[in-house]
């Protein structure tokens, strides 16, 4: 097993939207009818959205490696903020939008290194604090997240096709 960090490039888009559609429809593909989940992929988990994001300079996207494989990744956006975040709301915020691992590499501290990395990163944009949206019944997720110091900051709104779900808004100050 090597394991390699290191930032997405534009050749990694077509892997990387395929193991962002794998990782979860595994993880909550059973909660949607087939043609929402259908939608939110090809909405949000195409290769041209990675693309996208690996091009803009307010975006950053990290991948975990095993062997060359992608085992997990991370994309964080610089200065997202959600209309339901409460006040105070931070001046110079980052949104870890995506933090997924594959089910084989759980508990290999992937995710761990991962939230390292989007702490650093958000620090060299001088960022002072760090958001997520995580599904209100992930509990192990959330779990994760407090461990590294979030708190449930409000409730919001995921949306998967035509279907809503109750997510949790966290959030960590730096």
């Amino acid at each position: 097993m090597t394991l390699e960090l290191r930032p997405a490039t534009l050749d990694d888009a077509d892997a990387l939207a395929g193991f962002a559609r794998d990782a979860f429809d595994a993880a909550f593909g059973h909660l949607y009818k087939p043609e929402d989940l259908q939608a939110f992929f090809d909405e949000w988990r195409t290769p041209e959205r990675y693309r996208a994001s690996v091009e803009d300079p307010d975006t950053a996207v990290q991948l975990a490696l095993d062997n060359g494989e992608i085992a997990a990744y991370c994309l964080l956006v610089r200065g997202y903020m959600f209309d339901e975040h409460p006040e105070p709301r931070p001046a110079n915020p980052a949104f870890l939008s995506q933090l997924y691992c594959a089910k084989k590499s759980t508990g290999r501290g992937l995710g761990a290194a991962l939230m390292d990395w989007a702490l650093a990163q958000t620090r060299t944009w001088d960022g002072d604090a760090i958001t997520l949206s995580v599904f209100s019944e992930n509990f192990g997720a959330q779990r994760f997240y407090q461990r590294h110091g979030f708190h449930h900051v409000a409730n919001i709104d995921f949306w998967v096709g035509n279907h809503r779900d109750d997510e949790f808004l966290y959030e960590l100050r730096l």
